[in-house]
């Protein structure tokens, strides 16, 4: 189908293994915020290993543009019919729309499937291709009767183009770690540079007492529990490694009443596609494994000096024996003590958790853009919105004034 305003030829794939993925990564290669969620592998392996499937609620719909012959733009859209799985949240307005005789599903959503981690969702050459890419997602769902459209956890230039054609906007809040946070803490001015931790030690004297104190307590009691980590990266984490994580992966799930998400399938295909973008840590006891920690990585270890920075991403956990604070160690502080030793600049939490803050996360804005057909829907859920996103920035300021660092005094001239 060919898109006459911007001379761009729209093609829809229902199916990763239609997209040529050289040419996938190469566009991904060059965005503003690039995460290792929406390589092609990754896409891939979510719909071959049954995870994110029509059967699960998750139709994909793959929207690229071309010109002469070249990729300038795509995106993963799915067809939903639910909502889970997407950490916004639009419940109400389901209900809303079932309230009213009116479908809310299907819809279309442009996200990584089971993914809250922010970063580019529209790939796109340059500014005009992501303008054209919004306009063809819009012509899309109009064209299939879709109830709305939304682009979740995007990155500025993302929202951004969104905005420009008419998208509503929302704002949810995470909690990242910055290493050198401290050198920016209590008001002083980060322009005076931010130098890495040279140690976990010198990240907790940076903060608070009491957050300092709290910390040394819950390492001290999963220490003195007999428990001791190991972490390995990429091809260094067997097989058995692997399926160590699994099981406690899918038992957290089911102590919580629910089938896991993502099946086995899918991380023997990660092991085998993309595993320079995994970090496994295991907790042991009496040198048997106990449980588990994985976390995504933006480049590999060894992929040296970038001009991005360096992100670290906490993903899943598991455990087989309960431990105290077993989990706050798995999760936080060995994640964080191998980022500081490795160089790495940023440790993304992820979704929700304000107990993050006394780790040393601080709360971070993530933006989704929404699009509904229904005009009186559309108003009523724009209005919506701006309350909400003032109940957010207030929150926001609230969370500010609690931030677990040492006031640095602002230097005066």
């Amino acid at each position: 189908m060919r898109n006459n305003s911007d001379d761009y030829v729209s093609k829809v794939a229902q199916s990763a293994s239609l997209i040529d993925r050289g040419a996938w990564n190469d566009l991904l290669a060059l965005q503003a915020e690039p995460t290792p969620f929406l390589r092609h592998e990754y896409l891939a392996a979510l719909e071959q290993s049954g995870s994110a499937t029509p059967a699960t609620g998750w139709t994909a719909q793959f929207i690229t543009l071309w010109r002469d012959g070249e990729l300038h733009a795509a995106c993963p859209l799915y067809l939903k019919d639910h909502s889970y799985g997407e950490y916004v949240f639009d419940w109400a307005w389901a209900n809303a729309y079932q309230q009213h005789g009116i479908a809310y599903y299907p819809k279309g959503l442009v996200a990584v499937p089971f993914t809250p981690a922010p970063g580019t969702r529209l790939l796109a050459r340059d500014g005009a291709a992501r303008r054209a890419l919004v306009k063809a997602l819009i012509a899309w769902c109009k064209q299939r009767e879709l109830s709305s459209l939304h682009v979740l956890f995007g990155d500025d230039e993302d929202i951004a183009a969104c905005e420009r054609e008419g998208l509503m906007l929302r704002h949810t809040v995470q909690f990242h770690w910055t290493n050198g946070e401290a050198a920016a803490a209590g008001g002083a001015d980060a322009s005076v540079g931010q130098l890495p931790y040279r140690d976990f030690d010198q990240f907790l004297a940076s903060l608070a007492q009491e957050k300092r104190k709290k910390i040394r307590q819950e390492r001290r009691k999963v220490a003195e529990a007999g428990v001791t980590f190991r972490w390995c990266t990429g091809e260094q984490i067997a097989p058995a490694d692997w399926n160590l994580f699994y099981r406690c992966y899918e038992r957290t799930y089911l102590e919580h009443g629910n089938a896991p998400y993502l099946t086995r399938d899918f991380f023997r295909r990660m092991a085998r596609e993309m595993p320079q973008h995994w970090l496994l840590f295991i907790a042991e006891r009496r040198g048997k494994p106990i449980a588990s920690s994985l976390i995504a990585l933006g480049e590999p270890v060894d992929a040296g000096p970038s001009v991005r920075p360096k992100v670290a991403y906490g993903r899943y956990w598991g455990a087989l024996e309960r431990v105290d604070c077993l989990h706050f160690e798995a999760c936080y502080y060995q994640p964080l003590q191998w980022c500081i030793e490795h160089g790495f600049d940023r440790f993304e939490g992820g979704a929700q958790g304000e107990h993050k803050m006394a780790r040393g996360l601080l709360p971070v804005a993530a933006a989704s853009a929404h699009w509904l057909a229904h005009p009186q829907f559309a108003h009523a859920v724009g209005d919506f919105l701006r309350r909400e996103g003032r109940a957010v920035e207030d929150y926001m300021n609230e969370l500010e004034e609690r931030r677990p660092f040492k006031a640095i005094p602002t230097v005066r001239t």
